[in-house]
Parts: C-alpha cells; structure tokens; sequence
C-alpha cells in the first residue's frame, strides 16, 4: 500500500505563532492566563493547555467583566476592535497573537470604511475570524457565504465597496462571489485576502484526492479551514474520512486499500499527523 502524506498537513504560519506565544506565557510561574476563545480548534491543544493551567474564556461579557490581574492571550483568529478596548480598560496583559495576515485585514477594513466604503466580507458570517474583521469596521459591513447572499445585496450604487475575505477561503469561490457581486455595478475594490498557506494546502489536498483510492483529513471537528478540505478532497474522492486523531479510524478499513493520501488543517499538530501516517503504514 502506498500513502501520500501532503507536505502542507499541519500548523500554518499563524497557527504556530500563537502556539509558541501561548506556551511562553504558559511556561512562566505563577501567572493567572487566559485565552479569548479556544487558541485553536483542537481539542488535544486546548487539553494540554489545560492541564498546564490556561483556561479558555467564553465570548461572555460576565466573564470579561471578572477579569483582573492576569494575562489574555488573542488567538490567531483577532477579536474585534471593542474587545481590545475593554481589556486595555481592565488590569490585564494582552498578549496579541493575531495571525499577522489577519491583522492586515482588520487594517484595510478600518482604513477602507474609514475613507466611506461599504464593507463586503466573504466568508463562514458565525467563524471568529470573520466576527473579528467585522468588528473594525466603521459603518455598514455585509458578510457573503453564499452565491444567494451576493446575488441578495442591496447596496447604493453610489457608495463604494470593499471586498475582503476569510484567511482560509476557498479561492475558487470567492471568485465566484466577487464576480456575482461586481456584476451587480458597484464601485468595488477587491482586496484577495485569501493566505497563501490555504490556497497551498486546497490546492495540495485536491491533487492528491485525484490520485488515491482513499484520502483522510485530519483536523478539529469545529475546524473551518479542515471543513474546506473534507469537502475539497470528497469531491475527488468519494473514500475521504474525516477524523481527530488516530483513535477515530478504522486502519483494519483503510489498509485495504492499494493508494492513500494523507492531509491535515491549520490547527492539527504534527504528532498527531505522523500517528497516523505510521499507522497507515504498517
């Protein structure tokens, strides 16, 4: 049996950047640390900060509110401008590990709708990162998932827009969408925020979908960016299996067939990757 294990499967720039600053502060004694959200969507992540004292706080005003004398971190996803206010009121350290590439985006809204331009954020409306961009905006901001929401904007044609998207977008539909909506005759500026790392990955991913009998993507089940690649590799592959970790597949199932791929999102950490490309291969 062969396997291919993608070279992009695994922790992307950002991810591992706010890993890094989580364990450094973790690592420090006698420090009371929090973290605005899960720091990743990985539960064995998030676990293991646990046990090592670092409790996640809930998009809770209440919980905000009883904080003093401690540290946040902001994960890679940001957070909207008014969370950074409210810590910045309280006796708190912020660590700020927002993705650089998602900083970017929060400055180009801030900037754009500052200048007068209506804001059109592509992407999941409920995932963090898109909440965090839209809370830079200045004014009006309208999120678009789907073809019907573009075709369903009701914009003045006299005010223009700004289009940006979510990191882990799939390229090819916000394409689609942004060509439904200049249809439409705004006055747009598009700004393809889309990183890199993500196109490299989808890209990776559905090439070897298309050459294997089975494919297995890894990654947190409330994970948007391995969501994208279920559904990628799914499309080329109708074996593709969607786990956690090692423990949620059937091997016995898998070996019997002759080619495998392998991929992983941006939140899944290399030991448990190469768990299961071991396993595969025994």
């Amino acid at each position: 049996m062969k396997v291919i294990l993608a070279k992009k499967a695994g922790f992307c720039f950002g991810v591992q950047r706010a890993i890094d600053m989580v364990y450094d502060e973790a690592n420090e004694p006698n420090k009371n640390i929090y973290t605005y959200g899960p720091i990743i969507h990985n539960e064995e992540v998030v676990s293991d900060l646990e046990s090592k004292g670092v409790k996640a706080i809930n998009f809770d005003e209440g919980e905000l509110k009883g904080l003093n004398d401690c540290t946040v971190v902001i994960r890679s996803h940001g957070v909207a401008k008014n969370i950074y206010d409210d810590l910045e009121r309280k006796n708190v350290n912020v660590v700020d590990a927002t993705c650089p590439f998602v900083k970017k985006i929060h400055e180009i809204v801030q900037k754009e709708s500052e200048d007068g331009k209506t804001i059109i954020i592509v992407g999941s409306e409920y995932h963090p990162e898109v909440q965090g961009i839209k809370g830079w905006v200045k004014g009006d901001a309208f999120i678009v998932d789907e073809e019907a929401d573009a075709r369903g904007l009701d914009i003045d044609k006299e005010t223009p827009v700004c289009i940006v998207s979510q990191t882990t977008y799939n390229p090819q539909k916000f394409a689609k969408l942004v060509e439904i909506i200049r249809e439409k005759g705004y006055d747009s500026n598009v700004v393809n925020t889309i990183c890199n790392a993500t196109n490299e990955r989808q890209t990776e991913a559905k090439e070897i979908a298309k050459k294997v009998d089975a494919m297995i993507v890894i990654g947190g089940k409330n994970s948007s960016n391995t969501q994208k690649l279920y559904e990628i590799c799914k499309n080329e592959c109708e074996n593709t299996y969607y786990i956690q970790t090692a423990k949620d597949l059937d091997f016995d199932e898998v070996r019997k067939y002759d080619k495998i791929g392998i991929t992983a999102g941006a939140s899944t950490p290399k030991n448990i990757i190469e768990e299961v490309h071991t396993e595969c291969q025994r």
